[in-house]
């Protein structure tokens, strides 16, 4: 039996650091773990231009304070008129790593979003153009289609036809739970991948409704049906390097979740990596956790490989059952349980 394992310096596909008080009380948990993380530009008001972005990485590197071995890899929010050129000369001055595309009205802060995506037209043909790569919330918008279906809809609907008009356009289709986008993922003669975060690959939906509602498993795109969590498993552990690790870590403060509309959003960030282990042992996958944690979300990108590394250890790591106090009190994923691995660091 392994006890030990170290890998490669792993980075974050996709996280949610938030502003302010939150931001002060989160972003270690990622830069503990982390090397380099996507950082998600839907604050109030949103990050669509290169001094925003600026601004917002700034104030992370603040919040970690001096010293910190970290790098945010800021994201430009798009909407309808979004600035082509100015993205453009963002991506090319290293300010912006990708452009978010989030469906208006999609999840939490997304109402600036995008309407129709073929209001994108110019912004996609830069962005295949210059070789930016354009990260998606694949879920459609209609209320008259179920929530449970609203990401295979949108594979079919709208990613189906975009990779097709945009053949060599860069796409990670972001934390994905459906066994019809694992298939699209794998299957597509197409450069896109997708993340996977810790919660889809450890719970199905019946954990919202377990003795009760569960406000600290809501998540968007929300959990789903079992067959489609076992399809989101095999995709993360069969080594293709389509596939890498994007923990949606989404902080709510414990009053924003447990209320009469709770927000969506699962705050994983303080044991990732030994929740993403978890499943990789599970599945008799250790040898290649290291591709999907370390390697795989970089050749995707197109950037350098981590040189550092990070070990865990077997050992109990007991999630605690809150994280914080008053306003930046948050729940963290599987608070009260015990994982069989530890950070080490």
């Amino acid at each position: 039996m392994t006890e030990r394992l170290t890998i490669r310096r792993p980075d974050d596909w996709h996280v949610h650091l938030r502003d302010g008080a939150m931001l002060q009380a989160v972003a270690g948990f990622t830069a503990r773990q982390f090397a380099r993380a996507i950082i998600m530009p839907n604050l109030t008001p949103p990050v669509t231009d290169v001094a925003a972005a600026e601004a917002y990485r700034d104030r992370i590197l603040a919040a970690l304070g001096e010293g910190a071995d970290f790098t945010p890899l800021m994201t430009c929010y798009l909407t309808d008129d979004s600035d082509t050129e100015a993205i453009a000369a963002g991506h090319a001055a290293g300010v912006f790593t990708a452009c978010k595309l989030y469906p208006a009205h999609a999840t939490t802060n997304s109402a600036h979003g995008v309407t129709d995506i073929l209001k994108l037209t110019r912004v996609l043909e830069t962005l295949q153009r210059i070789g930016m790569p354009l990260l998606i919330h694949g879920e459609v918008t209609d209320r008259s289609i179920d929530i449970f279906d609203r990401e295979a809809v949108f594979v079919e609907r709208v990613l189906t036809p975009l990779t097709r008009d945009y053949p060599a356009l860069k796409i990670v289709l972001e934390h994905i739970t459906t066994a019809e986008a694992a298939a699209f993922v794998t299957e597509a003669a197409h450069p896109i991948a997708a993340t996977i975060t810790p919660q889809h690959l450890l719970i199905n939906r019946n954990a919202l409704f377990d003795g009760g509602l569960r406000p600290h498993a809501y998540c968007l795109p929300v959990l789903k049906r079992e067959t489609h969590r076992l399809a989101v498993r095999r995709a993360a552990v069969s080594g293709s390097p389509r596939f890498f690790l994007g923990t949606d870590s989404a902080p709510h403060v414990v009053g924003a979740k447990q209320s009469g509309c709770g927000c969506a959003g699962i705050f994983n960030a303080p044991h990732a990596l030994e929740a993403y282990l978890k499943v990789f042992e599970e599945e008799d996958a250790l040898d290649r956790f290291e591709g999907f944690a370390s390697e795989h979300g970089a050749r995707f990108y197109g950037l350098p490989l981590n040189e550092g590394t990070v070990t865990l250890v077997r050992g109990a790591a007991e999630v605690p059952a809150r994280i914080g106090e008053g306003d930046t009190a948050v729940v963290p994923f599987m608070a009260g349980e015990t994982l069989a691995w530890r950070f080490e660091g």
